[in-house]
């Protein structure tokens, strides 16, 4: 890529900073500073890499979409909310990889290059659809997060207990209701960032904060619309 196109994106990004903290979704210099990291340019399909930071989701395989950058930035603050340091060292579960730019992000959060690799996090996330499997893998590779991020297919409304428990599990597409067995898999005092409601529209992004004890507080974040999420403790196909 030449230095004019580089210049091109590294001041698009800088407008949608810009934007997201007028319309209030994300006011944390650290989370924008790991969206300036991650080029969502290379987690898109190739005719839709003019539209890369166009504030929209846009399509990617599977009918599956990646989410608007608004959106993908408001995720990271719901997780880490007023944070004010890369919190490296979180181990995160994320249900829903599609093309792998949200686990990009959450990598760049918890496990920054900036930071010895024996203090890096880890991201796991698991996708049901193979084709989306090998398309973020093929991604991670070509940008450099493949060490921070391990993608699994599969059941995403199961979790993962084989890693588990987690710092904080972040699920991208929409539930009918928080499932449980990622309730079960989340660490004291960690936080569970899902969006809940019906199938394609009506939904309330949910945040579950999980209390010393395993007492449970839950708090609105406001209307989103994400893809259905499928599985056992969501929905059926």
């Amino acid at each position: 890529m030449n230095s004019d196109v580089d210049n091109k994106i590294t001041n698009r990004k800088k407008q949608l900073i810009s934007y997201f903290k007028t319309i209030k979704v994300a006011k944390s210099s650290t989370v924008f500073e790991a969206f300036m990291k991650v080029p969502r340019e290379e987690f898109i399909l190739p005719s839709q890499k003019p539209n890369a930071y166009d504030d929209r989701p846009l399509p990617i395989l599977e009918n599956q979409t990646i989410s608007a950058p608004h959106m993908c930035v408001m995720l990271l603050e719901a997780i880490w909310p007023n944070v004010i340091e890369f919190p490296y060292g979180d181990k995160v579960l994320e249900i829903g990889t599609g093309s792998g730019y949200q686990s990009a992000l959450l990598a760049e959060m918890v496990s920054p290059l900036s930071k010895p690799r024996e203090d890096w996090g880890h991201v796991y996330t698991i996708e049901r659809f193979r084709h989306l499997v090998e398309f973020a893998r093929k991604n991670h590779d070509r940008t450099g997060y493949t060490e921070r991020v391990t993608i699994h297919e599969g059941d995403g409304t199961l979790g993962y207990p084989e890693e588990a428990p987690y710092d904080h599990i972040l699920v991208t597409a929409a539930s009918p209701d928080v499932p449980e067995p990622l309730i079960t898999q989340l660490k004291e005092g960690g936080r569970l960032v899902v969006p809940v409601g019906k199938r394609r529209f009506n939904q309330t992004l949910m945040v579950v904060h999980k209390k010393k004890g395993g007492k449970l507080v839950t708090k609105k974040i406001g209307g989103v619309a994400f893809v259905p999420l499928v599985g056992k403790y969501g929905w059926k196909k």
